[in-house]
């Protein structure tokens, strides 16, 4: 059989998926979104999981993206039980792009507390977009069970996804303020500081909420 030159350039594109030159895959993955393909989707998954460039993980995403989601979801949901924790991770990324809430039940207790830090901020990120309405206050819930954890970049990205939860975070912090554990009670009164006044900036609120904390919590009753 005769490969036509569409065959041809399928086949080049996927090859250029997996060429050495990080250029050339970017190039590749932003050839192949702005021509979608069902054809492609299978590979676009497969990169994800191992891509080490980060903007072209991010091409690949937005690749993902322009296929239909009746067609990508299903397979990103496989990625989301990977073994692999970079093919959690971009899988849960893409799946918060695409939106498709059908994804919620993916979201599960285990990627929201997953020990890859990557992964669940991924995760953190994806649940507050895919959360089918009525069910905030339990993710809430879910989410505050992570406060403290990891370092100012992971902590941060629990900030924002509570805070993108609205007022239905604001008595779930408000337990938390009284944890016995100082490193969960700084992270809630940072992130309840970031809520009220989200121009302070993150690296202030946690200053002052270190200051809270020492000063055993006077302070913040003075507020």
């Amino acid at each position: 059989m005769t490969r036509t030159s569409g065959d041809t350039n399928t086949v080049r594109a996927l090859r250029a998926l997996e060429n050495d030159n990080s250029s050339v895959r970017l190039q590749a993955a932003l050839a192949v979104g702005t021509a979608p393909d069902p054809e492609f989707i299978g590979k676009l998954v497969e990169r994800c999981a191992v891509e080490p460039e980060f903007s072209v993980r991010e091409m690949l995403t937005w690749a993902l993206t322009r296929h239909p989601a009746s067609m990508t979801v299903p397979l990103l949901l496989g990625e989301v039980r990977s073994g692999r924790a970079q093919a959690r991770s971009q899988a849960l990324h893409t799946l918060s792009k695409i939106g498709d809430r059908k994804a919620w039940p993916a979201i599960t207790p285990a990627l929201l507390s997953d020990p890859d830090d990557e992964v669940a901020r991924s995760a953190w990120r994806a649940a507050v977009v895919l959360v089918p309405e009525g069910q905030e206050h339990e993710l809430a819930v879910a989410l505050a069970a992570q406060l403290g954890r990891g370092e100012r970049e992971t902590q941060l990205s629990l900030s924002r996804a509570l805070i993108a939860l609205g007022e239905t975070m604001v008595p779930v912090l408000g337990a938390a303020v009284t944890d016995l554990d100082p490193r969960v009670r700084a992270h809630a009164i940072a992130t309840e500081r970031l809520w009220r006044d989200p121009d302070a900036g993150f690296e202030f609120a946690v200053e002052e909420a270190k200051r809270i904390v020492a000063l055993g919590g006077a302070a913040r009753e003075e507020q």
